[in-house]
């Protein structure tokens, strides 16, 4: 498969929906997401019950799998898997607790799997929609295997920490539109209500012609989990996944990625290089693994436009997570905090959005019902490789073009998945670090 050059990525479409079971009752749609009485092909009302499987029990899998039990009148929870047992049952426990979900959860003892091949055992299962949540690095080999096993998929963002990894997810969705199955990306901006209208607008010409993008994420630090004595190496690492380049892609690829993904879904294009600077300057504790704790990359496109993006990760620091768009027209705030479009005709969004996070799954299972699949493939693989891309200019201190980056060889992926040795905590020196 060729990838020489950045393509234009459309916005998502709202309508595009698919049902896995073959559903031939034609009835009232159902779902939470209206759709043309003409494909409104729903599955059959009442006893045709969606199972799911839960694959990455930690708070963002516990999240997702309620959100997914939201979305339709028939779903269950029927399958978990995790390498820690302990995550899997606090997540249960978890869910359990939650109200809204009685009758909801249906996992057994046997339904419930443990270890790195956790997800091959509930994958032979019979649920008909996986919840990919486990820390990025798996997420290629689980979207692969997921697709395999002919099973619909909701898939956290980032979908990939390294080129072979995003090769391998585009791969996955090509097959998965041939079967006519649903992938549904973790990238949760491009289904915020406000963010669609703000970013239609734009692509309306509401700024005039972009020419510079801007992206923020400034946050202070996160958690870790301190080494217990019984801990192997691996242990330690998969505990404090997001501090290994390996398993997280660095937090400008685990975290910054939803800017750069609005930046790229409001250019309608990915840049063609990038050259930055980054390092430790915190964050230099053995505990911190080997990421980063500060990023500063510039993207430039074919025709001239940048994408300035900047993160940080210190604590006592200002914070700040959004987007700005500079046309020749006008401006725009792009955030969770602020949508607002200052030109000849200003304009702000006040409406009260949905929950970008349950509208995810809403129009994931209104797919499903209804016969039509939505598959976000494409740009949840190139969006993930334009923060590998800045990732690579910082750790390089080179530039990189995006032919560079989706052809690099470099595979993070460690000699084999058990609980003795784990890949050497080796940090990048800009200058020194060499492309591979």
């Amino acid at each position: 498969m060729a990838h020489s050059a950045p393509r234009p990525v459309a916005p998502p479409s709202h309508t595009s929906r698919r049902s896995f079971l073959n559903a031939s009752v034609m009835a009232t749609a159902a779902s939470a997401v209206a759709l043309p009485a003409t494909r409104a092909a729903v599955y059959a009302a009442g006893d045709d019950v969606i199972k799911v499987g839960l694959i990455g029990c930690g708070g963002r899998g516990t999240g997702a799998a309620k959100q997914a039990l939201l979305a339709d009148h028939n779903v269950k929870l029927t399958a978990m898997a995790d390498v820690f047992e302990d995550r899997l049952h606090s997540s249960f426990k978890s869910l359990s607790a939650i109200e809204d979900l009685n009758g909801k959860l249906d996992v057994s003892p046997e339904q419930q799997f443990v270890g790195f091949d956790a997800y091959k055992e509930l994958l032979a299962t019979d649920v008909d929609v996986v919840l990919l949540t486990t820390p990025p690095h798996f997420r290629p080999m689980h979207l692969k295997a997921a697709i395999a096993a002919d099973k619909h998929v909701f898939a956290e963002k980032p979908v990939a920490v390294d080129a072979p990894g995003v090769r391998s997810v585009l791969q996955s969705c090509e097959e998965a539109k041939r079967k006519k199955l649903s992938v549904v990306s973790g990238l949760c901006l491009r289904y915020d209500a406000g963010f669609r209208e703000t970013v239609q607008r734009i692509h309306d010409g509401a700024v005039g012609d972009i020419h510079t993008l801007i992206a923020n994420d400034y946050r202070g630090s996160i958690w870790t989990k301190p080494r217990q004595e019984d801990w192997t190496d691996m242990h330690w690492q998969m505990r404090n996944w997001y501090y290994l380049t390996w398993l997280s892609g660095d937090f400008n690829v685990e975290q910054h990625v939803h800017y750069l993904d609005v930046c790229a879904w409001l250019k309608g294009g990915y840049p063609t290089k990038a050259m930055g600077m980054g390092g430790r300057q915190v964050r230099t504790d053995e505990k911190f693994g080997n990421i980063f704790d500060h990023h500063s990359v510039t993207y430039e496109f074919d025709d001239g436009t940048r994408l300035f993006s900047n993160c940080r990760q210190q604590s006592g620091c200002r914070n700040d997570m959004s987007a700005y768009v500079l046309g020749s027209k006008g401006r725009a705030s792009v955030s969770e905090r602020r949508l607002e479009i200052t030109a000849d005709e200003s304009w702000k969004f006040k409406d009260k959005a949905k929950n970008m996070y349950q509208v995810e799954h809403d129009e994931l299972f209104a797919g499903i019902r209804s016969g039509q699949p939505l598959n976000n493939g494409e740009y949840m693989a190139q969006s993930t490789l334009l923060a590998i891309m800045g990732r690579m200019a910082t750790y390089t201190g080179q530039e990189i073009t995006w032919e560079m980056a989706m052809e690099s060889k470099q595979d993070l992926s460690p000699e084999s998945y058990d609980w003795g040795p784990a890949p050497e905590v080796v940090i990048a020196m800009p200058g020194l670090t060499k492309f591979v």
